[in-house]
């Protein structure tokens, strides 16, 4: 297992479409826990190939609370079959370092995807799951969550992201 590097908004590689997984195989199990390792140690919550520079349909998710142990899910190709409702709540992002804002999703969706053994998995996932998968699956289509701003919040984005990279500059 090895850490790997989480791109940075604006790297191109993070906009591109990522191509489905067709066969899980060890290259594919060994992405599955290097990324595993890379979010837990970001720390974050869900983690998608693109964010690593691999343009493969894989995420990795693990929304467990802290006094909680971990509860690590694996999906390959996944896609949401149904949702329903919407909350407005604040999504950060491993890469978008730094920036949180409010983006609207749907509190409940019906996911599909293929676990490391190959398995069909469909579930429910309510809450934050919800929304990590939502969050996630995104990244495997190049979008990012302040796409979902209105136009006004991603020009004050963009601005407020410029001086977020010229500060961590400044610190190096």
């Amino acid at each position: 297992m090895a850490l790997r590097r989480i791109l940075h908004y604006p790297d191109p590689l993070l906009r591109q479409v990522s191509q489905p997984v067709a066969e899980i195989d060890d290259e594919i199990r060994e992405l599955a826990r290097d990324m595993a390792e890379t979010m837990y140690a970001a720390p974050g919550v869900g983690l998608a190939a693109p964010q690593v520079g691999v343009l493969k349909r894989l995420i990795v998710l693990d929304c467990a609370r802290q006094d909680e142990a971990p509860q690590l899910m694996t999906a390959v190709n996944p896609e949401i079959l149904e949702g329903a409702g919407e909350i407005n709540e604040e999504e950060g992002c491993l890469s978008v370092p730094s920036y949180y804002a409010r983006v609207v999703r749907q509190p409940e969706v019906r996911v599909r995807f293929l676990n490391l053994d190959g398995a069909v998995v469909e579930m429910n996932a309510e809450g934050l799951l919800a929304v990590a998968f939502q969050h996630e699956i995104d990244h495997l289509n190049g979008v990012l969550f302040v796409d979902h701003l209105s136009s006004l919040k991603k020009s004050l984005f963009k601005k407020k992201y410029k001086k977020i990279l010229e500060q961590k500059q400044e610190e190096l």
